[in-house]
């Protein structure tokens, strides 16, 4: 099975997404910062996937992409929530999150600062810029290339095309609606044998496809 690669954005359903491809069999990791996770996952999200995805369509050259969309008013205060909290640990040169955590959102996020994000208009940008990129990146090749809004109806009906499965060997045709309010832990509740650790014992080791470090 060929690789697919969640490439939206935080707080644009990465994890609605990989639930349901839980669902459907795959096995996910949502982060991954090892090169055994690489290995091991089928899917993967968000950090460094939304970052990293020239890079990973160059060293995956069979592997399928999933752009994940939401509006704006819904996309902002949710964004604006998460970067306030990860915020001392994303500039502590002390500890804080992982190396590869820090070098995604304050690629993303450049300049990143506190002010920026909390900016609207700055975020705004942000989220247009990293848009525009990927589209222009993937233009022409649909047959790799998805880009869905989980809120919208029968964007469930065209991730199943994409991935070529037959809609009537799936009970559930909806994205289930995980980490509302601002809640980020749905994915650590979430019980499932195909779920793909992000380090192996909490270690972070060099990305197998990354070499510009």
């Amino acid at each position: 099975m060929n690789k697919i690669f969640i490439i939206g954005l935080p707080r644009t359903g990465t994890t609605s997404v990989c639930a349901a491809m839980l669902d459907l069999g795959f096995r996910v990791a949502h982060t991954a910062y090892t090169d055994r996770s690489f290995n091991e996952a089928q899917v993967i999200a968000d950090t460094p996937i939304f970052c990293d995805y020239q890079h990973l369509d160059k060293a995956y050259p069979d592997a399928k992409f999933i752009y994940l969309t939401r509006t704006m008013d819904k996309w902002l205060p949710s964004i604006g929530q998460l970067l306030a909290r990860m915020h001392v640990n994303l500039i502590r040169e002390d500890g804080g999150f992982n190396p590869i955590i820090k070098r995604c959102y304050k690629t993303v996020f450049a300049p990143y600062n506190l002010e920026n994000i909390n900016d609207v208009a700055f975020l705004t940008q942000c989220y247009q810029q990293h848009e525009q990129q990927v589209q222009q990146y993937f233009k022409g090749r649909k047959n790799r290339f998805l880009a869905i809004d989980i809120s919208v109806e029968h964007s469930y009906l065209e991730l199943l095309d994409f991935l070529n499965i037959d809609h009537n060997k799936v009970d559930n045709l909806s994205f289930e609606k995980l980490n509302v309010g601002g809640k980020v832990t749905a994915w650590k509740d979430i019980k499932n044998t195909l779920k793909v650790d992000s380090t192996n014992k909490g270690r972070v080791t060099k990305l197998p496809y990354y070499t510009i470090e």
